[in-house]
């Protein structure tokens, strides 16, 4: 039980650092471009909460299965397929999560409007600089709320996991795929205490979120 509860933690914590770094240049460009074919890409880094789990997880399986041409380029590195591994596992997790870090990052950009930005500007920062010092501090909230979904999200997946990892113990099974695992087996006892605690890290997340809100409510207040 302990192997799985810490590939599930270690899967979820390295998807939510990694999709945070992804996600905010995407969320900037998005936030800030005018361009009419940037709902493009923004529809394309939505397109995950809008496919069945089975349609992504079966693209993904094909995408890092060893005859395909992304593989191929691999190859030479001795990589011959990523299917069935914790790091396909992680490719998986943050396609499935990408618009949990993009949709909230891009949102507080947004909210911040262009002035602080041409402030920066007028005091001689680079574009760089001002990114950095008044850009992302203003978007935190949007960087905490991030966290929290892509995180949770995570925990809780299944198809994509189950397609990508086939669930092979200490290795790419998690928490849900084992909870699947003991219903299946009819070992409900076991189930109960799996699916409990998910039902209460879901509630707590969603009330660290609505607490978060709150906050920044008041102080805007």
């Amino acid at each position: 039980m302990g192997e799985v509860v810490w590939t599930t933690l270690r899967l979820a914590g390295l998807t939510t650092v990694l999709l945070l770094v992804l996600a905010t240049p995407i969320a900037w460009w998005l936030a800030r471009r005018r361009a009419w074919w940037k709902e493009v890409v923004a529809a394309v880094t939505t397109l995950p909460i809008i496919l069945p789990p089975s349609v992504l997880g079966f693209y993904l399986l094909i995408a890092i299965a060893p005859q395909s041409p992304l593989m191929g380029l691999l190859h030479p590195f001795g990589i011959r397929t990523l299917a069935f591994t914790f790091p396909g596992l992680v490719i998986g997790s943050m396609v499935y999560s990408l618009p949990f870090a993009v949709q909230p990052i891009r949102g507080a950009f947004e909210a911040m409007g262009p002035r602080p930005m041409e402030v920066a500007a007028t005091l001689r920062a680079s574009p760089m600089d001002a990114f950095f010092t008044v850009a992302l501090p203003l978007a935190r909230r949007g960087f905490l709320t991030a966290a929290i979904l892509v995180f949770a999200h995570t925990v809780g997946e299944f198809g994509v996991v189950l397609m990508i990892g086939g669930g092979i113990p200490g290795k790419t099974e998690t928490i849900s795929v084992r909870i699947y695992q003991l219903v299946e087996n009819l070992q409900y006892a076991e189930a109960y205490r799996l699916a409990a605690g998910v039902v209460v890290f879901s509630f707590l997340a969603l009330l660290a979120l609505l607490l978060l809100d709150r906050r920044a409510d008041e102080a805007v207040r």
